[in-house]
This record gives structure tokens, sequence and C-alpha cells, in this order.
């Protein structure tokens, strides 16, 4: 009976074991990843997102005071490809846990140099490479799923918003790419293929010296005559000079070529609207 018996526990419990690998179950706390490009860079944030489910959050499920994952399971990580500024402070690139201390008026921030780690359990603030603090907000409509966002996202600057239940609690960031940019046009200017149009729309964008913006699209329009999106940044860059007459007369040939080819509807609009404007 014995010689038996081990082979068949051990055949059950094979079969057991081959039922738990293939037994799938969605998560309780679903995981998250967002990404936004920022600057030059990328920034990433990957958490897990815990539900109310009717119970009391801050101050109790998650009590003030207590440094908190951010989440549920792992602790949220940070992932930046560039160095940028937190609340002012400079964050070189790299990757941070990012644990929080809810509290009833305000949170502390915290960026923590070990990134993989399970929970706040073996958190060691002697690994913290930032902390700030932040006014927590009041919010009338609940939040059912613990949820971040990039919010308010321009070239340079942007918020990281959480919020949860009736709270939430916003830090910001921003950068400082201008420097970089300008050293890799004059570098690239003096190289064989010239980036005259990526370089006009930069000085454009960032109010910068408007003739050479002007010379570069000219360039720029030379080397691709038919193209109806360069007639478009031409034109604009024409009328914020103050050149109505010159903008006119480029947005017309920009509907002109749009027209001409396939699937371009939306710049005979564009060029059509710098008509309108400059009209006014």
């Amino acid at each position: 009976m014995k010689k038996l018996f081990f082979p068949i526990l051990a055949l059950a419990l094979d079969t057991l074991n081959l039922q738990a690998q293939e037994l799938k179950i969605p998560q309780v706390s679903t995981t998250q990843t967002i990404t936004q490009d920022f600057g030059l860079g990328t920034i990433k944030l990957s958490y897990s997102r815990p539900n109310v489910k009717g119970r009391k959050i801050f101050g109790d499920l998650v009590p003030y005071n207590d440094v908190w994952r951010t989440g549920a399971n792992s602790a949220t990580v940070l992932s930046l490809t560039e160095d940028i500024k937190i609340e002012g402070n400079i964050v070189p690139a790299g990757e941070y846990a990012l644990f929080t201390i809810p509290g009833e008026k305000e949170w502390t921030i915290i960026l923590n140099k070990t990134a993989k780690q399970w929970g706040a359990f073996s958190y060691k603030p002697e690994q913290d490479f930032l902390r700030f603090t932040v006014k927590a907000q009041n919010l009338s409509d609940k939040i059912e799923t613990f949820t971040i966002q990039f919010t308010d996202m321009m070239p340079a600057s942007g918020n990281v918003k959480l919020m949860w239940d009736h709270t939430a609690v916003a830090f910001k960031l921003t950068t400082d790419f201008d420097a970089k940019v300008m050293a890799s046009i004059d570098e690239a200017m003096k190289g064989e293929k010239k980036p005259y149009f990526q370089s006009a729309l930069y000085y454009f964008e960032t109010g910068k010296d408007l003739n050479k913006a002007q010379e570069w699209i000219n360039a720029a329009e030379v080397a691709d005559q038919k193209a109806p999106w360069i007639k478009y940044w031409k034109a604009r860059i024409q009328l914020k000079r103050g050149d109505k007459k010159g903008a006119i007369a480029t947005a017309e040939a920009g509907v002109k070529a749009a027209k001409e080819m396939d699937n371009m509807a939306e710049y005979v609009r564009l060029n059509q609207s710098i008509i309108t404007e400059a009209n006014k």
C-alpha cells in the first residue's frame, strides 16, 4: 500500500501545482504605467491602484503621519531619462521609489534611491534622495480608484497629481532644455544636412530671433517647395513679424499645395486660418 501511496501523492501534488500555474484571476489592485514626454526626455510612473470599496482611506486604512507606498503592492516607481527639477530640486536621471507621508493638511513627498521594494516594509529613510511637503486638497467628487496623472504639461513644466477618495495632492516638475537645444542647433547647422525647418519652429515657439526663424523657414521652403506644412509655418512666422501681405500670399500657396496632395485637408484648413487672421 505504501508503495502505491507516495507515487499517487506525488502525482496529486504535481497536478495541483500545474493547476496553480494555469490559474489566472484579476488583480485586486490593478497595475498601471504612465509615460510622459517632458523636455528632451521621458518620465514614467509605475504603480498599483487600490479601490476605496466603501472604506475610510486617509487617517484610517492609510494612517496619517506614516510612510505609505503610494498605491498598493510594490512601491510606486518614478523613472527619469533626463535630469529635471521637482519642486525646484534637481533630480538626476534614474529610478526612484515614490513614497508619501499623508497628513490632514499637507503631505510629505519622498523620492527614495531604492526603487524596487515591496510596499514600505523595508523602507530606509537614509536612502531618501529628496523630501518636500505639498498642500492637501479636498475633492468634492470621490475618486474610487487611486490615480496618478500628469497634468498641465508644457514643454518645460507640468505637475504630477495624486488622487484618491476625496483627497488630492500635486507637485511641480520643471526642466531647462534651452541651452542643450541651442547648442544642438549650432552644431547641426555646421553639418551637411541642416535642420532648417525644426530650428525655425523652435525659434518661433520659444520667442527667439524671428528674423533668423524667417531665414531658416525660407531655406526649408526652397528645399521642399510643395510642402503645405512648411508654407503654413512660414505664414505664421511672417504674421508674427507683422508681414500680413506676405503671410496671406504664403498661406494661399499652402492651400493650393495641400489641395494637390492626398489627405492634406488639415493643412488646407490651417493655411486658410492664417488668411482669415491676417485679413482681420
